[in-house]
């Protein structure tokens, strides 16, 4: 945005102009400021060869630029921060903007990279993508105030874009994939916790339900066979008969199933029809020694 000498809309002489909507014309008298003029045709005054009259022009239009920064932060990276300004020419301060700056867009540059380069450096990278709209509100409250002596107005001052170093883009993409991959393997080992603690559950419960299985098993064994002894008679069978009834009933489900396994290896057992009743006493013996406090064990 910047001002431009115009001619009239007649050969040889500056006496009529048509000035555009979009902009505003600047009416001058052998070089001195004169007046402005509206949109549309205006005769500005008797001229000869363009001597005595001269125009200079401005747009009327929001005009944006974008500034480029490179700048430091706290934490020593150096990133590139993109801010787009918007600005325009104030209608009752458009003299002041057609002669008061030779260059609009070298002091709006000026103005945004003393503004960034005094916020960044009191931040990190990650403030610095966290405060972008306080960097923002900064460079538009500067820019008005400063360019608001000129003429122009500030419509707004955005941080569009905040490129740190390349090698710098990389490590942090590199972070985050070890932060993520972390965290897969995290998950993987508590789904495989999980899956292990469900089947000891399982199995302790099929355990439990087994036992319990087994448990109402020989309490109907044993109530069978103490009904078939005492049906008839008022004898009632003693603690310890049940349990040799028991241990008996087991003894001949360890011979059954030894049988009916087709791998297993042939066992040689003392048996005779008289060593049936010494079974359970063998088995309790056993059992004893086994259990008792000086016995060594493998």
């Amino acid at each position: 945005m910047a001002q431009q000498q115009e001619s009239g809309c007649l050969p040889c002489t500056n006496c009529f102009v048509t000035v555009p909507q979009d902009k505003y014309y600047a009416v001058e008298n052998f070089g001195k400021y004169s007046h402005m003029l509206k949109p549309g045709l205006s005769f500005a005054g008797f001229d000869c060869c363009g001597c005595c009259i001269q125009y200079r022009s401005i747009t009327s239009r929001v005009d944006q630029l974008v500034v480029q920064v490179h700048t430091k932060t706290k934490d020593n990276v150096f990133v590139t921060a993109k801010v787009a300004v918007q600005q325009s020419v104030k209608p009752e301060n458009t003299v002041d903007a057609i002669y008061k700056l030779s260059d609009v867009h070298a002091q709006i540059d000026s103005y945004v990279s003393d503004v960034v380069r005094s916020s960044v450096p009191h931040m990190s990278l990650d403030e610095t993508f966290e405060k972008k709209d306080d960097i923002s509100n900064s460079v538009q409250q500067r820019l008005t105030v400063e360019m608001g002596h000129y003429g122009f107005q500030i419509h707004r001052a955005l941080v569009t874009e905040l490129v740190p170093n390349a090698e710098v883009v990389q490590s942090m993409n590199e972070i985050n994939k070890q932060k993520r991959l972390r965290d897969a393997a995290i998950m993987a080992a508590e789904a495989d916790k999980i899956r292990v603690v469900k089947a000891a559950e399982a199995a302790a419960d099929a355990a439990q339900l087994q036992g319990e299985g087994i448990a109402r098993q020989r309490r109907a064994i044993i109530d069978g066979l103490r009904d078939s002894i005492t049906r008839g008679t008022q004898e009632a069978l003693s603690t310890e008969k049940i349990s040799e009834l028991l241990l008996i009933t087991q003894y001949f489900e360890t011979l059954r199933d030894i049988a009916a396994n087709s791998k297993a290896s042939t066992v040689f057992l003392p048996h005779s029809v008289g060593a049936v009743s010494d079974v359970a006493s063998q088995i309790r013996n056993g059992i004893m020694q086994a259990g008792a406090p000086g016995q060594n064990r493998m």
